[in-house]
């Protein structure tokens, strides 16, 4: 299969994982960088041997390639997509999708008009840990699913990102931070979502900057003030299609979020409780725990390990390559948006929200292919 070239938009403080994954898939040839800031580009493409560091019109205007990964901050994700789409070019975005429904709908308008893919992260539920999860799950393993409780909670980014500010602006919070992860997640455990409520709050209105350098000086920002424009602690209800019903937490203001750390997600039915690991992650162990066990056993994982960011990416090339359909869609990023902005919007009036976006499984990932090989 003749790789894809791909110019990725966006180097600063995620792009060094796509970077270093993407380099182990065949059908991938990451062939440009840019960044708004030059010296970024630069200091990326001379890190991980990218042929060209350039400007972003450059890359866009670059003929042989042909997916731009959009790893820009979240409220450039749609202007980048749709300029992406209007140059001819699929396109890949961090997540979130986009900052409101009517800018993600105007971005799968356009690659649908322009006959192109646009996808989205998070590509996690691509890994191990979740596949096994929802394998086990549609095998029955823990009977019919009742119940499913979801939960990341943390004092927030403003302590280890040089950058942190826009984590707290309109499209970033907790919730569009962190909760593409967990909704990515429990949509493919689970099955779509039917009805959702939610609450949300501002608890810590203002931040304080105390990121440090690696010789553990303070930071360029260190001792900046963020002001905090989005709930930065959100708590809802989902009901899904299937008759589940459960709660979901996203919070940057607490300490502890309790638990073990490792299993965030844990689903119950009518003969078991299965404890899914991290959604921010690829692999973590799947522990299943049956009615009269005293404890949980470790479920062997039935996919392959190693992944990280940039399996989405590699999955839509084999699409451009062969048409057929891929995981991480935009149509997939769009759903997890509308929930997620559901959640707000419920908070805000007091109502429940149905979601409008419909959801559809994408098929799961092949247990027979080796590490690097998605082709089928």
């Amino acid at each position: 299969m003749q790789p894809v070239k791909v110019g990725v938009v966006g180097c600063g403080n995620i792009s060094a994982a796509y970077f270093r994954m993407m380099k182990n898939f065949s059908v991938l040839e990451v062939a440009a960088c840019a960044d708004l800031l030059p010296a970024a580009a630069a200091a990326r493409a001379a890190e991980f041997g990218i042929p060209r560091a350039c400007a972003v019109d450059e890359l866009l205007a670059d003929p042989s390639i042909e997916i731009v990964l959009n790893l820009t901050i979240p409220r450039a994700h749609a202007e980048i997509a749709m300029r992406a789409l209007e140059a001819g070019k699929h396109t890949y975005a961090e997540k979130p999708f986009a900052l409101d429904r009517a800018e993600g709908r105007r971005a799968l308008e356009r690659a649908r008009r322009k006959k192109l893919l646009v996808g989205c992260a998070p590509d996690t539920f691509l890994g191990a840990g979740l596949q096994t999860a929802r394998k086990l799950i549609d095998e029955g393993a823990i009977g019919r699913p009742v119940a499913v409780s979801a939960s990341m909670q943390c004092r927030g980014h403003e302590t280890w990102h040089p950058n942190p500010e826009f984590y707290y602006e309109p499209g970033g919070g907790p919730m569009f931070d962190m909760g593409p992860y967990y909704l990515t997640a429990l949509l493919n455990l689970l099955g779509p979502a039917r009805r959702i409520s939610g609450m949300a709050s501002i608890a810590i209105p203002e931040r304080t900057i105390t990121h440090r350098n690696q010789e553990g000086g303070p930071g360029p920002k260190f001792g900046r003030k963020v002001r905090v424009e989005t709930p930065d602690h959100i708590v809802g209800l989902m009901e899904f299609e299937n008759g589940v019903v459960g709660t979901i937490v996203q919070s940057f203001a607490v300490i502890e979020g309790g638990g073990d750390g490792r299993h965030p997600i844990i689903v119950n039915g009518t003969d078991g409780a299965l404890l899914v690991p991290d959604p921010n992650g690829f692999d973590g162990t799947v522990l299943l725990k049956k009615p009269g066990e005293r404890e949980a056993r470790e479920m062997p994982h039935a996919f392959v390990t190693g992944y990280g960011r940039g399996v989405g990416v590699a999955d839509m090339a084999c699409a451009v390559r062969s048409g057929r359909p891929f995981r991480a869609t935009g149509r997939q990023g769009f759903c997890v948006l509308d929930l997620m902005q559901g959640f707000l919007d419920s908070a805000r009036t007091g109502r429940a929200y149905r979601p409008r976006a419909r959801y559809e499984r994408p098929a799961p990932m092949r247990p027979d292919r080796p590490f690097g090989q998605l082709e089928e």
